[in-house]
């Protein structure tokens, strides 16, 4: 899976553009919990209130709070708070006209022993709850002509001695009490304090909660635009990377030999170049949204437990522990399976194959329901594996939202205890369990992508088979060129040549020559060799041993590509192309005049049938040429050779869907037009071969004759009896 990336070097700006994205989404989804715990704690707990020192105070107030701390953090509190002189737009409060007010100079400003001094005097001074029973427990230690008087009056009579003594007393009682107590109460004298200054808190309150819902909105949108254009550049860059896969994978099986198709076999590869590069492709896109973000989002959620809870982290460890227990025991079963899936898909595109190609057969051998049922079964070994796979697959949602629902009910049971405790404030609670919920959800995108690794990692390997195999047939590092003097010569010396892991030679120790202008014609019984030998000439095989030359130099030598443009082929099973009668007979060269067109399905005698139909040349030819006889595709494939005008022709029993007639008319008019090119027939009828200059007999992969019609019935065993058995004793002796 790995070699894959290698073709993302031409994304890395992209990527690069991806990460960033990523980021920005992740810091988004990891700040939005945090205001979410502001608007609980902040916004309603505390009433909009989150500054623990107070903005604005009024002077007696801050001198009544001044008197809990030392004479050392009294002055530096004063530094921070600036006396208001006079009504301003800022501070517009009517109580000026009777007290001095001081606003602090720093928003950001924080003290605990002010804090703790705030809500001493809070406690000390509130006529309700805890504050009264703390005044009435201080007052029955006080004489009784004391009494009568409020606590923080006494208190503001006591000397510097006896005050500072009750500030460490004061203090002792305080040092163990949580700090978002001492906050929170801190916070709710300040709000206490905004009331007695005319500060509207119901208006600080709501606009507290607008400006962090608009700052979610604003996050939310960011993170939307962030997840857009991940989404966007993640497809792009999938889809281009599928399409340079695909095109080097099309690239490269067009270099292979005939060996390689086998070894593959087209269904397979149909499927490596379509169903695994697909594979890969969504792999890679889920490479870049997901196992890019996971672990960004997963680290950043942890970091922000252990600063909102560190004493629940625990309890994220425990579920990533369940969590990845259950991800490696659903990796291990399902891997295999994904590996027996991609054969499964390719026995059935080999057996969907053969049925289609094979249907006129099916139907005339009422074979359907014995085919049927061929399908059914390859059908049914994917179905039950598929079924198998997906099934283990949905298993893992359902189970990780009992991990996740597991996880918030024991976090909600410890988060309520230290709730209780002061230890823990609701908000933040409820961010610890988002922020768990991102770190599980992390998980199960890593998750996810491990299950799908598996299956995309068999798509590659089975891409870079493909890409990684070399041609049996190459070109020479150094090719010749053919000379312009010599045309159309071909000899065979010594030509030996087995098929690829085969242990007997299918042609054995070939020699003839075939001259410029001349037609060599091969003949013999079935499995003869006849078809492998001619194919040897423009390389579909390579010899075993010996050499074939073409005009003096080894077909070897030179480049495959000026061999081939020497050749005609026209193949044992004519072969066309979907697109039009023009386009088949133009695919050597589809700038050719019209003039050398109709020429040359003039010579393959095509033209009587072309002119029929509607559309003449421009007529439609279906996929494989389905819509036309097999008489007519042997002749458009002719006269696709026959345009080319090539030095050498080679009819690979290319006529045997002619009748009589028609086979006499096109070799007729062939002979006279190729009349100066080298011809190679293979029949299997002798009428076919009649004139050729010179017969070649094969029998089980070697020559038993070379000669001309009359030579070779004096003298070759073979070739007579394969004339006798088609042609009576008359027609031999007119021949």
């Amino acid at each position: 899976m790995l070699k894959m990336f290698r073709y993302l070097k031409k994304h890395v700006g992209s990527v690069l553009l991806i990460i960033l994205l990523l980021i920005i989404q992740a810091n988004c989804d990891l700040t939005l919990p945090t205001y979410t715990s502001n608007i609980i704690n902040v916004g309603i707990q505390q009433g909009g209130i989150s500054e623990t020192s107070p903005k604005i105070i009024r002077e007696d107030k801050l001198n009544e709070i001044l008197l809990f701390v030392d004479d050392k953090e009294k002055e530096e509190i004063l530094s921070h708070y600036d006396l208001i002189e006079e009504k301003s737009d800022e501070y517009d409060y009517d109580i000026l006209d009777e007290e001095n007010l001081y606003a602090l100079d720093d928003i950001d400003y924080q003290n605990q022993n002010f804090e703790k001094a705030i809500l001493i005097d809070y406690m000390l001074t509130s006529d309700e709850g805890t504050g009264v029973d703390a005044q009435n427990s201080i007052k029955e230690n006080l004489p009784s002509e004391l009494q009568s008087m409020k606590v923080i009056d006494v208190i503001k009579m006591l000397p510097e001695e006896e005050l500072e003594t009750l500030r460490g007393t004061i203090n002792d009682q305080f040092k163990d009490m949580p700090d978002s107590i001492v906050d929170q109460s801190a916070v709710a004298a300040i709000q206490q304090e905004y009331v007695a200054v005319g500060v509207d808190t119901d208006q600080l309150q709501t606009n507290y909660i607008i400006i962090t819902g608009l700052k979610m909105l604003g996050l939310s949108l960011l993170s939307m635009s962030a997840t857009i254009g991940t989404v966007l550049l993640s497809a792009r860059i999938g889809s281009s990377l599928s399409r340079e896969v695909r095109k080097n994978v099309f690239s490269n099986v067009l270099d292979f030999g005939t060996a390689e198709y086998k070894n593959f076999g087209i269904s397979s590869l149909i499927t490596r170049s379509t169903n695994d590069i697909q594979q890969v492709q969504m792999m890679i896109i889920m490479s870049l949204r997901l196992f890019i973000y996971a672990p960004i989002l997963a680290l950043g959620a942890v970091r922000k437990v252990l600063t909102t809870a560190p004493s629940m982290t625990w309890i994220i460890g425990l579920g990533i522990v369940v969590v990845l227990m259950l991800i490696f025991t659903l990796f291990a079963i399902t891997m295999p399976k994904f590996k027996k899936v991609q054969k499964l898909i390719d026995k059935l595109n080999q057996v969907t194959r053969e049925i289609i190609t094979g249907i006129p057969v099916i139907r005339a051998f009422s074979n359907q329901k014995f085919e049927e049922d061929r399908f059914s079964k390859a059908n049914n070994n994917l179905k039950k594996t598929n079924l198998f796979v997906n099934r283990t697959m949905n298993l893992m949602m359902p189970m990780m939202m009992f991990v996740m629902n597991g996880l918030c009910i024991l976090i909600i049971w410890k988060g309520s205890h230290a709730i209780d405790d002061g230890l823990l404030q609701v908000g933040d609670m409820l961010a610890f369990i988002q922020y768990a919920m991102q770190i599980i959800m992390s998980f199960l995108m890593i998750s996810v992508f491990s299950i799908m690794l598996p299956r995309a990692n068999v798509s590659a390997n089975r891409i870079m088979e493909v890409l990684e195999q070399e041609s049996s047939i190459k070109d020479p590092e150094k090719p010749k060129t053919f000379s312009k003097r010599i045309t159309g010569l071909v000899e065979f010396k010594n030509v030996s040549f087995r098929y690829p892991d085969s242990d007997e030679d299918v042609i054995t120790d070939v020699t003839f020559t075939a001259e410029k202008g001349t037609t060599t014609a091969f003949i013999g019984s079935t499995g003869s060799g006849k078809s492998t030998l001619i194919n040897l000439i423009p390389r579909l095989y390579d010899v075993t041993k010996g050499e074939i030359l073409v005009d003096g130099i080894n077909v070897k030598d030179v480049r495959q590509s000026d061999l081939h443009k020497k050749i005609g082929y026209v193949p044992q099973k004519g072969v066309l192309f979907s697109g039009t009668i023009e386009s088949n007979i133009k695919f050597s060269d589809p700038n050719m005049s019209d003039e050398q067109m109709i020429e040359a399905a003039k010579i393959a005698h095509a033209e009587e049938f072309i002119v029929t139909k509607k559309d003449g040349y421009k007529s439609p030819i279906s996929q494989g040429g389905t819509n036309v006889s097999g008489g007519q595709k042997q002749r458009l494939s002719i006269a696709r050779a026959v345009a080319m005008n090539p030095e050498i022709y080679i009819f690979d029993d290319s006529f045997s869907a002619l009748d009589f007639k028609t086979d006499v008319e096109v070799r007729k008019a062939l002979y006279n037009y190729a009349k100066d090119s080298t011809i190679f027939i293979v029949a299997q009828r002798i009428n076919t071969i009649l004139k050729a200059d010179q017969i070649v007999v094969l029998d089980e992969g070697k020559v038993v004759g070379i000669g001309t019609h009359k030579e070779l019935l004096k003298k070759c065993p073979v070739y007579r009896e394969i004339a006798e058995s088609q042609l009576s004793k008359e027609e031999l002796e007119n021949a």
